[in-house]
């Protein structure tokens, strides 16, 4: 980066308020300065409720609980009228639905996906055939009543999906992916591997 840049980027926030004082050359002083609050409008605010209120009921303890902190750290930054408008927000999303039950722990495998674990699991197909997989967890996504698992399979050498409800025994292994050209969540997705098997 040059002087040049970091000169113009300091007029840029003070011609936009910042209160920044000096010159160039001689240096600069940041007076006190709080950056205004965020700003949602009433659509944005009933995205986010519905959005979390989703997660709250058709996910794991640990993502339910983000999603409602998340809620509850927006509140406490946004102004009064848009806080009564979150408040009086009437898009819910009932918990009494039918969802497949997983045994496995969701949390874990967002894990292994976010760091790039290798996992071993047994998996159950639609036949009820058992299996044992390795994979590389590309994507976890939510499909109506079920979690999909998106992954190189190891076993297949291949792209596959899993439906988290008929996973079991997994173990996330101490040793990492890297990511390939060929094996990326964007070649998954472009591969057409999509409903599981």
């Amino acid at each position: 980066m040059s002087e040049r840049t970091i000169y113009r980027d300091i007029a840029d926030l003070m011609s936009r308020g910042v209160p920044i004082d000096g010159e160039a050359g001689v240096g600069y002083i940041l007076r006190h300065y709080d950056l205004p609050p965020i700003m949602f409008n009433e659509h944005e605010i009933e995205a986010l409720v519905l959005g979390a209120r989703n997660i709250e009921t058709w996910s794991d303890p640990e993502l339910a609980a983000a999603a409602g902190n998340a809620i509850a750290k927006i509140e406490t930054v946004i102004p009064d009228r848009l806080r009564r408008h979150m408040a009086e927000t009437v898009l819910l999303a009932p918990a009494d639905h039918f969802a497949e039950p997983v045994i496995i722990d969701p949390a874990e495998l967002r894990h292994a996906v976010r760091h790039r674990h290798r996992i071993h699991f047994c998996y159950r197909d639609a036949q009820d055939t058992h299996s044992e997989r390795g994979a590389w967890p590309l994507a976890v996504a939510f499909f109506g009543p079920v979690w999909i698992l998106a992954a190189w399979c190891e076993w297949r050498e291949g792209f596959r999906s899993f439906r988290l409800d008929r996973m079991s025994d997994l173990v996330i292994l101490d040793d990492k992916f890297q990511p390939e050209p060929d094996r990326t969540i964007e070649e998954f997705l472009n591969s057409g591997w999509v409903k599981p098997r």
